[in-house]
């Protein structure tokens, strides 16, 4: 792992941003999300779907299943709090580092764990890791590039960890086939941590000093024409004033919070509940593998044009087709039969997401200035997280209650669209093109 260029040595003005100027560590960062994606992917397929026989849930436990979604997007949000403080303090290099240390007991756990508690305290480690490992290559890459390009920046990040998602619950379904589902998935699992370490130490550099550099610039030159910066009533605001700024203070950044918490309800079913839904429709787990990679795929391979679009277009037109797309799409899962239904509604959901989830980061990004972006970024993603903790707790609960899984599709669909109709009467467009003056 290596250094950036340090203030006393290298002026501001000689560092140059923008994704072609910083290839090799733009490169470098896709590829670590690409690690981070595979390592939560690995959970999407075989542990849900054998939750009661493998792992002992009992059967209708909905809310017991959730348990482990609950504790992922609970810690996971948190941590992405931490870790944009942290980022401005040790630097983004070794905060990735240290996530992918924290992952290493996690395959093992999955291994030998001889309950359903085990798996909980395996996903616990993991919400630690990806709200460390993912924030960490989302904010050195903007830190990387100029801000014409923070859409083209969040849909790359995006399409290369959600693309990974989706590639590793087929492979992981596979895996668990012909080695057994524990044994499969810890050599995936194992595989995946060990390369983005080797790869930390051998390839990362220190991003922090291009913010440092951005910031000063600007300092220097004013705000490029457009650009409306979130304001913080002191000079360098601390922890608690920038957390009210981005959650409630600035409306804008208020309705972008709340629609990225509601956003991960939809993911949390995806993750917990279609795995179970289709298993007990009779599919494999080699097909469920499939339909769940459909969503995550159509959502990552999608997002290379859709974060570039909400650069040319802006941004509140997609993020609220997207929230609209997403819900319609498992709202309309259990409505239908067979294979062709349920990849058709997974893949609808999926290119909701990708209208909406690049582009949220890329709105955040667009208010944040660059001295306190990671922390901006960091509290976002922790209110974005939290929805999958909530939403896993109202999805286990109201599937429990009712005795019928389909209200948590019906659930989800509802916040979906309740969430895009608060965004368009709250919020504003926030591409410094297209966002009005204040």
């Amino acid at each position: 792992m290596r250094n950036g260029p340090s203030d006393p040595t290298v002026a501001p003005g000689e560092l140059s941003h923008g994704v072609r100027a910083n290839l090799s560590q733009f490169l470098h960062m896709l590829i670590q999300v690409a690690l981070v994606g595979a390592t939560v992917g690995m959970t999407r397929t075989v542990v849900p779907a054998l939750a009661e026989s493998e792992f002992g849930v009992p059967k209708g436990s909905f809310t017991l299943l959730m348990t482990f979604v609950i504790a992922f997007g609970f810690v996971k949000g948190a941590m992405n709090f931490v870790a944009g403080r942290l980022s401005e303090r040790l630097g983004r290099a070794r905060v990735l580092l240290i996530g992918w240390l924290i992952a290493l007991p996690i395959p093992l756990l999955i291994l030998f764990g001889p309950s359903w508690d085990w798996i909980v305290a395996a996903t616990v480690l993991l919400g630690v890791n990806q709200g460390l490992t993912w924030s960490m290559t989302l904010t050195a890459k903007l830190d990387l590039t100029r801000p014409d390009q923070k859409g083209l920046v969040n849909g790359l990040n995006e399409f290369s960890g959600y693309a990974a998602v989706a590639i590793a619950a087929v492979v992981t379904g596979y895996l668990a086939g012909a080695l057994g589902p524990r044994l499969g998935l810890f050599i995936f699992g194992m595989s995946a941590i060990l390369a983005a370490l080797a790869l930390v130490f051998l390839w990362g550099r220190e991003t922090l000093p291009w913010a440092k550099a951005e910031g000063a610039r600007l300092a220097a030159a004013g705000a490029p024409a457009g650009t409306r910066y979130a304001v913080a009533r002191s000079a360098r605001p601390g922890t608690l004033e920038v957390f009210a700024v981005v959650s409630w203070r600035d409306k804008r950044l208020f309705a972008l919070c709340q629609a990225g918490l509601f956003e991960k309800f939809a993911d949390a079913i995806v993750w917990a509940f279609y795995p179970v839904y289709l298993y007990r429709a009779g599919l494999g787990l080699g097909a469920i593998g499939w339909v769940v990679a459909i969503y995550g795929l159509v959502w990552g391979i999608s997002q290379v044009w859709t974060g570039p679009l909400s650069d040319r277009i802006g941004r509140r037109a997609p993020i609220i087709a997207g929230m609209v797309l997403c819900g319609v799409g498992v709202g309309a899962m259990p409505h239908g039969d067979g294979m062709a239904w349920w990849s058709a509604s997974a893949a609808l959901s999926g290119l909701g997401m990708a209208l909406l989830y690049p582009t949220l980061g890329a709105s955040v990004a667009d208010l944040a200035p660059p001295e306190w972006r990671g922390s901006a970024l960091g509290i976002y993603r922790f209110w974005r997280d939290l929805g999958y903790g909530f939403g896993a707790l109202a999805l286990g609960l109201v599937a429990e209650l009712s005795g019928n899984l389909d209200n948590a599709f019906w659930l989800v669909a509802g916040a979906m669209i309740a969430s895009a109709l608060l965004l368009a009467l709250v919020g504003e467009e926030t591409r410094p093109a297209q966002a009005r003056r204040r």
